[in-house]
């Protein structure tokens, strides 16, 4: 006779009893015991129960769990891997014809993994990688096969070189284009670089209007508080040169709202034009980075290529969730689950 939990009722825990038949293998010699279709791969649970311990992980965090189902945390996590793998059953392959690059740390030291999604479907369908090399990024497309690297015709990514010739090589017809938030992210370092400039060339009771105004000044204006908005324009009045700087990082992302590329370059040689004889060498030095990697940022004028390029940075946004949540995720292969899993509708 063999226990097994099932679902509670009524606030007791349930448990059967069952009889499994145990048969002696010819071929190997070997003892084994009857497959039953309704227990989970952890045989002494029902397939229900691992479920329904795995939609509430999904929810929580596995200790809480465990400890509500007064079930131990490795068994509690090992349930919640047999329901993800049973939701990347029910989704079944993928095939993306715009796809998402990105790398996240997975730990200290510089180590990354690769996250790639269907922009499409809004889902990831790939984490892997050992790095955010060529070759761990050509792992992807080795996977996907080349039938459905065929099938793609846009790739969003950063401006990382490994990126572009893994996808170049393994999907030629594919239009590639630069993420608008990582090109931003440039420009707020720019903007730093001039505040920290500033901060430097002052002396005495003038720095008092620039120190402690970093994330004041990157951040958007709808986002500041009241005191943060009045914080930004008592330091904007201040410094003429950091007032520049702030309205062209501003203006600069009319950009990605052009839908000829002649007018958006015209906008950007305009935008260009207007750093002369502002002293503005980190802007510089980005105008001329955006005019190197300029058709790849181009690419967003073309109708067919109008995707939303926000989904990337906010499944970002849920892996440090999971990060933070788990106070650092040591198996992979549960991260893995957990990210390829976080936008799929619950079983």
């Amino acid at each position: 006779m063999r226990q097994v939990r099932d679902l509670g009722c009524g606030g007791y825990r349930v448990l059967l009893e069952l009889e499994v038949r145990r048969v002696a293998c010819r071929c190997c010699g070997g003892v084994k015991s009857e497959r039953l279709s309704f227990l989970s791969n952890n045989p002494h649970y029902t397939e229900r129960f691992a479920m329904d311990v795995g939609r509430r992980c999904s929810r929580t965090s596995v200790r809480d769990v465990a400890r509500e189902l007064a079930l131990d945390w490795d068994t509690a996590k090992d349930l919640e891997k047999h329901y993800m793998r049973a939701q990347l059953a029910a989704a079944g392959p993928p095939a993306p014809q715009a796809i998402g690059i990105d790398e996240i740390s997975v730990r200290r030291g510089h180590s990354y993994r690769i996250v790639v999604s269907d922009l499409i479907a809004r889902q990831p369908i790939w984490f892997g990688g050992e790095d955010r090399s060529e070759a761990s990024m050509a792992k992807f497309y080795d996977e996907l096969g080349p039938e459905k690297c065929r099938q793609i015709r846009l790739a969003v990514m950063d401006m990382w070189r490994p990126f572009r010739k893994a996808t170049s090589a393994a999907a030629p017809q594919a239009a590639i284009l630069f993420d608008k938030f990582h090109i931003m992210r440039h420009l707020g370092e720019a903007l730093d670089k001039v505040r920290k400039a500033e901060y430097a060339r002052l002396t005495g009771k003038d720095r008092r209007f620039i120190k402690g105004q970093k994330y004041t000044l990157l951040s958007r204006r709808e986002n500041l508080s009241l005191e943060g908005r009045r914080s930004l324009k008592l330091l904007l009045a201040a410094n003429k040169r950091l007032n520049t700087a702030y309205l062209l990082k501003e203006t600069f992302g009319q950009l990605w709202s052009y839908e000829r590329e002649a007018w958006a370059r015209r906008f950007f040689d305009n935008w260009r034009a207007s750093l002369r004889w502002q002293r503005l060498k980190p802007y510089e030095r980005f105008a001329a980075m955006i005019d190197r990697h300029w058709d790849g940022i181009a690419a967003y004028c073309r109708p067919e290529n109008k995707v939303s390029l926000g989904f990337v940075e906010g499944l970002n946004n849920k892996i440090r969730v999971f990060q933070r949540r788990a106070y650092g995720l040591r198996d992979q292969e549960y991260l893995r689950l957990k990210v390829l899993t976080c936008t799929l509708d619950p079983l």
